[in-house]
C-alpha cells in the first residue's frame, strides 16, 4: 500500500527536499527518501522504509519525491543514522546515485561509504531517510531504524583525505538528547574542527584527483641509493682505504651505516604512526615534537637541501672540467666550473619543474647508469691486465690484501677520514622528503629506506674490500721500477713479490702519483671500461643535486603551508595537479646558484653535513620522546624500534657532528636554538598532539601524584585560593588582585556558580569551560577556571570547596567579594552569602574579603551584548571577542554568546579594558559617573602601585595568612614599592612593650615592615553619630522579639532566620562597638594606604544571625580604600624554624 498523493519519479528527475544545500552549509547530501506513512515493503530486512533496489539486473529505481510537509514525518524520521559528504560546488556531488553503485563494494555486516555512493549489507538494497529534526539524511544500521553507526574509517578522517570521504557520525546529543530539545548544533562532532593547514589540504586532495604517485621502489628505494652513493664511492673511497686500512675502513662504513640504520628505524616509527602528509623530515618532526623543533629544522633542512644542490652541481662540473682541460678550457678552472655548473642547474630545474614524473624517469635512468659502473668496477678487479700493474693494480692477492689491512694515516687521523666519508652515507631521507608524493607513506618509507640502507652500506663495503685486496697503497706508474733479483731480499711490500719496487717514489719529495693513497681515480683505471666510471661519477652528481633539488621545495613548502613563519605563506602555493611547489623550486635554484658561483665549497659542506645530521638527531629524538611520553597516541605499525636505541642514535648524530666539524656543530647548534626561541615566543595557532603535549601531561600527572605522598610543611604552605568571580571577566579588580600573589607561588582557581530554574545545560558548561580557560591564558592570568550548577550560591560553593582541585593541588583559602547591595534585594541572598563563610570554616578554609567602595561587578556595564572583551583563539582571525551578557549573573541561560572580530593589537593584555580599547566598529557607550568610577576602579590593581603603603592590620593571630598575604603581595613588581605597615591592638600602659615584641617577632619571620603602631585606644567608645547610623541600619533587618509574642516571634526567626533578636543585640554590643570604632581608626590612620588587609571578625555559627554579621563587616569597612578581610584557619602558616 502506498499513500495515494504520492508521484513516484526515476532517479534523475529526483528534486532535491527542503533541506542544507551546498551554498547553505559545508555538507551535501545526496541521496533522498522517505514516505509520509507506513509503506508495505517486501524486503526481508525493512520495516518502514522506501526501497530502492540496486542488484545486477535492477539498472533503475523508485524514489518517493518528498512530501512538502516536514511536520508529517518528523516523528516517523527522528533519529538515524546521516551520511554527509563534503560540498561539491561544481555539483559534482549529485553523482552518488544508487544506481550507479558498483556491486563488488558490498560488504556483509557492515556499512560501507565508496568514493561514488553507499553500500548497505542488505542484500544489496539502499535504505535512505531524511530527518527533519536535524535536516540530515540516515541510512538504515542491521536493517533497523537507528541514528547509531557502525564503525567506519571514514568517521575518523581529518579532512577530505585521498582515501575516502569524511563522515560526520550522530552526536551524542542527537543520539541522547530529549526529542524537544534543539539539537546541538556544533559543525563538527567531538572537536574535530579543521585547522587552516588542513582545510587547504581537503581542497588540494579534492582538486588533486589523477596525480601521480609513487610506490616504494620507485618512489624511496630508488631515491635513496641514488642520494646515498654520491660521488664518494667513486673518487674517495679508494683513498679512504689506503688511509686507514681494510679493517678501519669497514668500520667507518659500519658506525655510519648504525647512526642512519637508526635513524631510518626511528623515521619508520614515526612514518607508520598516522597518515604522513608532504613535508618530509619536517612533517614527521613537527607532528612529533611540535611545532618549535619542527619550524626550526625545517627551514635549515630545507635550507641545507638547496646548498646541497649547489654541492653536488660543483662535484659534477669538476669532473667534466678536469676532463676537458687537456684541450677545452674556456677561461680558467675555476671560472669554466661556473659556467658548466650554471648550464647544469638550468636543465635540472627544467626536469624538475616538467613534473615529478620526467624527475622520476630521468632517476631510474641515472640509476641504471650508476649501477652499470659499480658492475663494472667489479668486474674490472677480476681482470688483472699486465699494463695496469705500474698502477698499483695486481688482480686480487692476499699478500696485498694484508699489507692493506691496518692503516697508514698521512697527515689525517681516524675521525678526520670518517668526517670526510659520513656524508657519503647521508641521503636516506630523499624518499621521505617526497612523503606526499608517495601512494603509501606507511608501506613506502620503512620499506624504501631500511633496504637502500641495507645494499648501500654492503656496496661500500665491498668496494672497500675489493680495493684494498688488489690495488697497493703507492705505486709510480713507470715501467721500468722492477726489482732487479739481487735485491728482491731488500724489498718488503706487496709489490715486490710481482717484480716492481716503489719504494724510491715514497722518498722523493713529490711522492708517488699512482696507487689508493694518489690516485683519486683510481677506480677508472681498475674498471673494466674506463669512460662508464665517469658516467657513473656523472650519474651520482646529477642524481643527488636532483633528489636535493626536488626534496628542499617539497619540504619548504610545507612548512610554509603551516604559518610557523610570518611572509613565507608567498610559497605554500602549489601549481598544477600534483601541487608543484614551482615558488620554491625557482628559490632553491636561486640559492643553489648563488653557491655554485661562490665555487668555495669546502667551507659549505661540513655545515650543511651539520644540518643533515641535526635533523637525523631530531628524528632519533622524536621517536625516543614519544615512547617516554607514553601517549596512547603513540602506536606505530612499525615494530622494530627502541626507545634508548633511538636515544643512543641521537646521541650518535650529536657526537658526530662535532666528530665532523666543531665550530659547524656550534653554529647549527646555534641556529636550531635561535629559530626554536623564535618559534617558541611567535605561539603558532596550531595543535598537531606532539609529544611535547604528552610529555607535559605525563610529568604533571605523576608530580601530582608524588606530591599527594608528600605531607605538607609550614615552610610549604602556599595560599591556594577558590576565587569567586563568577565569569573571570566580571569581577577584574578581584582576579587581579589575587592573581598578585598567587602568581608563580600558589593555586588560583575562578570559581563559577551557575543557579536557575531553568534545566541546566551541561553542555553550555562544557564549551564556557574551554573558553574562558583560554581567556584567562590569553590574558596572562595564571588561573583555572571552574563552574558547576546548582540550586543556589551555598550549595555551588560547597561543592566547589569540596571538589575543586587534585591531591595537593585543592584550594585552602575560599576569597570572596564583598556583598555592597546586600541591603537592596532578598535578605535571603544575604543568608547565603554569609552561609558561604561558615562553610569555608566549616571546611578548614581560611577566608578573604575584598571590598572595594566602588563595588567589584562590571558585568552590567557595557549592557546589551557587551562585556569585557574575552578572547578566543580562531582558525581565521587572530583576535576574537567573546560578548557575554550577565546581567543576571546567576541565571543558567542568561548568557547571550556572539562573536565579534576585533582591530586590537594589544596582544590580549589590556582584555580588561573594555570600554578604553572599544571595537572599532561599535558606537562608544556613554557611562554615568558611578559606572564610570567602577570601571577605573576595577583595573587599579592592574597598575603599578608605586610609592605607597600596604597597612596590615594584624589584630588577631588566624595562623598568619593576614601577614603572609601582604608580604607575598610586596615582593611581586606591580607592589614592590609599596611599604608593609603594621597595626596591632594592645594596651595604653604596654604600647612599646608590645611594639618590641612584634618588631622581634616580624625579624624572626624575616618579613620587612617599615611601621609599627599599637592601637591603646581601640576599646574606647565610638562616636555617638557613628552608633546611631549603625542602629538606623539595622533597624529594618530586627526581629523585635519584646514586641510580640513568642510564638509568632519563633515563626518569624524560622522563615526569617537572618533576623537580629534584641538578645543577641544586647549580647554583643561591645563587638558592634568594637567593628564602628575599628572604622574611625582606620579612617584616622589608614586613610591613603593603597590596601588595607585587616583580620576578619568572626562569628559564632547558630548565635549571630546574618543580618548582624553582614552589619558588622559594613560598618568595619565602609568608605575606606580597597580593604581586604582575611582570617586563616587558625593552622600557622609562618614559621621562624629552618
Amino acid at each position: 500500500l502506498t499513500p495515494p498523493d504520492n508521484d513516484f519519479l526515476a532517479p534523475d528527475a529526483l528534486q532535491r527536499p527542503p533541506g542544507p544545500t551546498p551554498s547553505q552549509s559545508r555538507f551535501q547530501v545526496d541521496l533522498v527518501t522517505e514516505v509520509a506513512g507506513p509503506i508495505e515493503d517486501k524486503s526481508p530486512n525493512s520495516d518502514t522504509s522506501t526501497t530502492i533496489p540496486s542488484s545486477d539486473k535492477a539498472t533503475s529505481s523508485t524514489l518517493q519525491d518528498f512530501p512538502s510537509d516536514h511536520g508529517a514525518v518528523g516523528e516517523e524520521a527522528k533519529g538515524r543514522f546521516r551520511v554527509v559528504n563534503f560540498a561539491d560546488s561544481s555539483g559534482a556531488g549529485s553523482a552518488a546515485s544508487p544506481e550507479a553503485a558498483p556491486n563488488e563494494g558490498l560488504q556483509n555486516g557492515d556499512t560501507v561509504m565508496s568514493e561514488t555512493s553507499l553500500h548497505s549489507s542488505t542484500g544489496g538494497q539502499h535504505h535512505y531517510h531524511y530527518d527533519t529534526h536535524t535536516n540530515t539524511y540516515y541510512l538504515r544500521t542491521f536493517g533497523h531504524n537507528t541514528i547509531d553507526a557502525v564503525p567506519n574509517i571514514d568517521f575518523y578522517r581529518q579532512t577530505a583525505a585521498p582515501l575516502g570521504e569524511k563522515l560526520i557520525r550522530p552526536t551524542l546529543s542527537e543520539l541522547h538528547d530529549e526529542l524537544d530539545k534543539e539539537p546541538f548544533e556544533d559543525g563538527f562532532a567531538n572537536g574535530d574542527e579543521l585547522t587552516p593547514a588542513e582545510e587547504a589540504t581537503a581542497k588540494e586532495i579534492a582538486e588533486s584527483k589523477g596525480v601521480v604517485k609513487f610506490g616504494w621502489i620507485k618512489g624511496v628505494l630508488v631515491r635513496c641509493m641514488l642520494n646515498i652513493w654520491g660521488v664518494m664511492l667513486f673518487i674517495r673511497m679508494s683513498w679512504i682505504v689506503g688511509q686507514a686500512g681494510i679493517a678501519l675502513s669497514c668500520l667507518i662504513v659500519v658506525m655510519a651505516t648504525i647512526v642512519t640504520t637508526i635513524t631510518g628505524l626511528s623515521t619508520s616509527a614515526i612514518a607508520t604512526n598516522g597518515f604522513v602528509r608532504g613535508g618530509g623530515a619536517y612533517y614527521l618532526i613537527s607532528r612529533s615534537l611540535g611545532p618549535e623543533f619542527g619550524g626550526s629544522i625545517g627551514l635549515i633542512f630545507a635550507f641545507a637541501n638547496a646548498v646541497a644542490v649547489a654541492m653536488y652541481v660543483v662535484g659534477f662540473a669538476e669532473t667534466v672540467v678536469e676532463l676537458l682541460a687537456v684541450n677545452a678550457i674556456m677561461t680558467d678552472q675555476t671560472n669554466d666550473i661556473r659556467i658548466i655548473g650554471t648550464i647544469t642547474v638550468i636543465l635540472l630545474l627544467g626536469i624538475s619543474v616538467a613534473g615529478m614524473e620526467w624527475e622520476a624517469k630521468a632517476q631510474i635512468f641515472l640509476l641504471v647508469v650508476l649501477i652499470t659502473a659499480i658492475v663494472n668496477f667489479f668486474i674490472g678487479t677480476f681482470i688483472p691486465v699486465k699494463l695496469k700493474e705500474p698502477v698499483g693494480f695486481f688482480g686480487y692477492d692476499v699478500s696485498i690484501m694484508w699489507e692493506n689491512m691496518g692503516p697508514d694515516f698521512r697527515r689525517e687521523t681516524f675521525f678526520s677520514v670518517f668526517a670526510i666519508f659520513f656524508p657519503a652515507a647521508t641521503g636516506i631521507l630523499a624518499g621521505a622528503n617526497i612523503s606526499g608524493d608517495l601512494a603509501d607513506p606507511q608501506l613506502a618509507i620503512p620499506r624504501g629506506t631500511l633496504l637502500a640502507i641495507l645494499i648501500t652500506g654492503v656496496v661500500y663495503l665491498g668496494v672497500a674490500v675489493s680495493t684494498g685486496a688488489c690495488i697497493v697503497r703507492d705505486a709510480t706508474g713507470d715501467m721500468n721500477h722492477t726489482v732487479n733479483s739481487q735485491f728482491l731480499t731488500n724489498c718488503t711490500d706487496a709489490a715486490c713479490k710481482f717484480g716492481y719496487d716503489f719504494s724510491t717514489c715514497k722518498s722523493e719529495k713529490d711522492g708517488c702519483r699512482f696507487g689508493l693513497h694518489n690516485d683519486f681515480q683510481v677506480m677508472s683505471l681498475v674498471s673494466g671500461f674506463g669512460p662508464i666510471i665517469t658516467a657513473g661519477i656523472f650519474s651520482a652528481t646529477l642524481s643527488s643535486a636532483l633528489a636535493s633539488l626536488v626534496s628542499a621545495p617539497k619540504v619548504f613548502q610545507a612548512l610554509c603551508k603551516d604559518n610557523i613563519y610570518p611572509g613565507l605563506g608567498l610559497f605554500a602555493k602549489g601549481y598544477g595537479k600534483n601541487n608543484e611547489p614551482l615558488r620554491g623550486y625557482i628559490l632553491t635554484f636561486v640559492i643553489a646558484l648563488a653557491f655554485i658561483l661562490i665555487a668555495e665549497l669546502n667551507t659549505i659542506a661540513p655545515i650543511i653535513s651539520n644540518f643533515f645530521l641535526a635533523s637525523y638527531a631530531l628524528i632519533n629524538f622524536s621517536v625516543f620522546h614519544a615512547s617516554l611520553a607514553n601517549s596512547p597516541g603513540w602506536r606505530p605499525s612499525f615494530k622494530y624500534y627502541n626507545m634508548w636505541v633511538s636515544l643512543a642514535g641521537a646521541i650518535l648524530c650529536c657526537v658526530v657532528m662535532f666528530v665532523i666539524n666543531w665550530w659547524a656543530a656550534l653554529l647549527t647548534n646555534v641556529i636550531v636554538l635561535g629559530l626554536y626561541i623564535y618559534v617558541s615566543y611567535k605561539k603558532p595557532d596550531v595543535n598537531w598532539g606532539s609529544s611535547t603535549q604528552a610529555l607535559t601531561y605525563h610529568q604533571a600527572l605523576t608530580h601530582t601524584l608524588h606530591l599527594s605522598g608528600v605531607e605538607d610543611h609550614i615552610k610549604n604552605f602556599r595560599p591556594q585560593c577558590l576565587v569567586m568571580t563568577g565569569f573571570p571577566n566580571s569581577r577584574p579588580a578581584l582576579l587581579d588582585l589575587v592573581h598578585s600573589f598567587t602568581k608563580n607561588v600558589g593555586l588560583m582557581i575562578c570559581g563559577h556558580i551557575r543557579t536557575g530554574s531553568r534545566r541546566p545545560n551541561f553542555k553550555d558548561l562544557a564549551t564556557e569551560q574551554s573558553r574562558y580557560q583560554r581567556w584567562l591564558l590569553k590574558n596572562e592570568t595564571k588561573a583555572f577556571y571552574a563552574s558547576v550548577f546548582a540550586e543556589d550560591m551555598r550549595q555551588g560553593t560547597q561543592y566547589l570547596l569540596q571538589a575543586a582541585g587534585l591531591g595537593r593541588l585543592k584550594p585552602n583559602t575560599l576569597v570572596l567579594g564583598f556583598k555592597n547591595d546586600w541591603r537592596d534585594g532578598d535578605m535571603m541572598n544575604v543568608e547565603t552569602y554569609i552561609s558561604m563563610i561558615h562553610d569555608a570554616f566549616d571546611f578548614q578554609f581560611g577566608a578573604v574579603i575584598l571590598r572595594l567602595k566602588e563595588g567589584l561587578d562590571v558585568s552590567h556595564i557595557q549592557g546589551q551584548d557587551e562585556l569585557l572583551s574575552s578572547q578566543e583563539k580562531s582558525s581565521g582571525m587572530k583576535d576574537i571577542i567573546v560578548s557575554i551578557d550577565t546581567s543576571k549573573d546567576s541565571d543558567a541561560d542568561s548568557s547571550k554568546l556572539s562573536s565579534k572580530a576585533t582591530n586590537d593589537d594589544d596582544d590580549g593584555k589590556a582584555t580588561t579594558q573594555p570600554l578604553l580599547k572599544k571595537d572599532k566598529k561599535s558606537p562608544t557607550v556613554s557611562l554615568n559617573v558611578s559606572d564610570q568610577k567602577l570601571l577605573e576602579a576595577s583595573q587599579m590593581f592592574q597598575k603599578k602601585q608605586g610609592k605607597g603603603t600596604v597597612d596590615v592590620w594584624w589584630l588577631f593571630d588566624d595562623g598568619g595568612l593576614t601577614l603572609l598575604i601582604p608580604y607575598l603581595l610586596t615582593n611581586k613588581k606591580r607592589w614592590k614599592e609599596c611599604k608593609i605597615r603594621v597595626f596591632i591592638g594592645g594596651k595604653i600602659n604596654r604600647i612599646d612593650h608590645d611594639r618590641r615584641a612584634m618588631a622581634t617577632l616580624l625579624s624572626k619571620f624575616r618579613i620587612d615592615f617599615s611601621d609599627i603602631t599599637v592601637l591603646g585606644d581601640m576599646n574606647t567608645k565610638p562616636k555617638k553619630e557613628h552608633v546611631t547610623a549603625f542602629e538606623e541600619m539595622i533597624e529594618p533587618y530586627r526581629l523585635k522579639e519584646d514586641d510580640m509574642e513568642q510564638e509568632t516571634a519563633e515563626r518569624l526567626k524560622n522563615s526569617e532566620p537572618w533576623r537580629i533578636t534584641d538578645n543577641e543585640l544586647e549580647l554583643y554590643r561591645t563587638k558592634t562597638n568594637r567593628q564602628i570604632r575599628l572604622n574611625e581608626l582606620l579612617k584616622e590612620h589608614s586613610g591613603t594606604a593603597n590596601l588595607i588587609v585587616m583580620s576578619l571578625p568572626l562569628a559564632r555559627k547558630g548565635a549571630v544571625s546574618s543580618a548582624l554579621y553582614m552589619a558588622w563587616l559594613e560598618a568595619l569597612s565602609k568608605d575606606l580604600p580597597p580593604i581586604l578581610l582575611v582570617r586563616g584557619n587558625h593552622q600557622s602558616v609562618l614559621t621562624f624554624y629552618s
